[in-house]
């Protein structure tokens, strides 16, 4: 059943939906109608109720492009009960009508920039596509741009475990209005440009316990065999099951990208003096850190923010703040 509002503009613009269906069967053989209408249902109606509330006078151009956006990611498998990404379907029913006032006005780069947010986040592993999706529909009244949709989008999902977002991120908010900028990340009564400083400067801010990235493939983790790693600028290299990745950490979350063999080669395998390994224990300076892994043929690689710690003993890789 879907909304008296949806039910009447499809009734009154009936030979022209049905033409844009049957244009994308002819593109998309494979289209499950069921499908299609199945999501018409679930996760286009919702937003066409909101843009109805919002902005009565546009809700017939957002029905038809939603339509029509609606078509191309069923046809592609992206959307509906059967969506690859079953995350896409939840941002447009739940998050998607919270943008009302923007849809209103540009319902294609809205509907698509989240729909590509959502496709990205759930692709990542380790990221948390509900903490970005719920964190962006707690300010979705704040953001008046499509801009400022982008920037706030793209900062969320850094902190959502999007490591590697971090630079990008941190422009992205530069663009923002400061109160905004602070909104984003949950710090509304601290000055933007001291945030800001602190967050470039220091990758691991709030988070002084580091983390643990990676387990035995066969048990859904990373890495075939115990990884070995060593430190570039942009994170780790890792050797592990004759495959080479990039690891990319923080405070927010890590990710692993493919690399190759010369950059593991080329990478530093040096350790600062400051750190020392004495059996299980490292210590960083001052600090004492007791490590629950058994002693002995421990490895350390460090660049200017982190310290990773592997071992022959599990697949896992310690991460921890140099500072």
């Amino acid at each position: 059943m879907i909304s008296p509002a949806f039910a009447s503009i499809l009734a009154s613009g009936r030979a022209q939906f049905n033409a844009r269906a049957a244009e994308a069967r002819r593109r998309f053989p494979a289209l499950d109608m069921a499908a299609f209408s199945a999501f018409l249902r679930d996760g286009v109606d919702p937003l066409v109720v909101a843009v109805a509330a919002a902005a009565p006078e546009r809700v017939g151009g957002v029905t038809l492009a939603a339509y029509d956006m609606a078509l191309e990611l069923v046809g592609h498998g992206l959307a509906g009960p059967a969506a690859k990404t079953p995350f896409l379907n939840t941002v447009w029913r739940e998050l998607a009508p919270s943008f009302a006032p923007l849809l209103s006005t540009a319902p294609v780069d809205v509907l698509g920039m989240l729909s590509n947010a959502a496709l990205h986040i759930a692709s990542v592993a380790g990221a948390r596509p509900a903490q970005w999706q719920r964190e962006l529909a707690a300010l979705a009244a704040r953001i008046a741009t499509l801009a400022q949709l982008r920037a706030v989008g793209q900062v969320l999902a850094w902190r959502a475990g999007v490591a590697h977002f971090r630079q990008g991120a941190l422009a992205a908010a530069d663009t923002l209005p400061p109160a905004l900028a602070l909104a984003a990340f949950g710090e509304p009564g601290a000055p933007w440009p001291q945030v800001r400083a602190q967050l470039q400067e220091n990758p691991w801010r709030g988070n002084a316990d580091g983390r643990e990235f990676g387990s035995f493939t066969g048990l859904g983790g990373a890495f075939g065999t115990p990884p070995l790693v060593r430190a570039s600028a942009d994170g780790f290299v890792v050797y592990s099951g004759e495959r080479h990745y990039l690891l990319v950490a923080d405070a927010y979350g890590a990710v692993l990208h493919s690399a190759m063999a010369q950059e593991f080669e080329q990478a530093n395998a040096d350790m600062p003096a400051s750190v020392r390994l004495d059996g299980a224990t490292l210590q960083i300076g001052a600090r004492r850190i007791e490590l629950d892994v058994p002693a002995g043929d421990m490895a350390i690689a460090a660049n200017a923010h982190t310290i990773a710690v592997t071992s022959p003993w599990t697949h896992a890789i310690r991460l921890l703040p140099l500072a």
